[in-house]
């Protein structure tokens, strides 16, 4: 299961170009070509005329603690350096950012730590 939510999760982070080069390779190596309507929408161009660009800046932002409230303030008070308390008030008052302006790599490894540890998270 875990080997599923991590592909489905890379798959979520595809770029346009990367969906566009996936939907290439299904179809050529596996016959199997995406609806015309969804590869269409992938490929248009953002407002402008530019091609989409990646995002380089990621904010990793709690949801929701779950069901192992401490360990998550003692997560996030490792993670930001705030006192017991302050981490608690971040955790209580979710949704909250924990950390802002990560790169992605970053963001990813510090949302996988946080949701090991039971709590609810996005980047945003």
């Amino acid at each position: 299961m875990a080997v599923l939510k991590a592909f489905a999760e890379q798959l979520v982070n595809l770029t346009v170009k990367e969906v566009n080069e996936l939907a290439q390779i299904l179809k050529d190596e596996y016959g199997i070509e995406p609806a015309a309507a969804a590869v269409a929408v992938a490929a248009a161009p953002a407002a402008g005329g530019a091609a989409a660009e990646e995002k380089t800046s990621f904010d990793v932002v709690l949801k929701a603690a779950g069901a192992n409230k401490l360990a998550i303030v003692k997560l996030v008070k490792e993670l930001t350096g705030l006192g017991l308390k302050e981490a608690k008030d971040l955790v209580d008052g979710a949704p909250n950012n924990i950390k802002e302006g990560l790169a992605k790599a970053d963001a990813e490894a510090l949302k996988k730590q946080l949701e090991e540890a039971g709590a609810e998270v996005e980047l945003k």
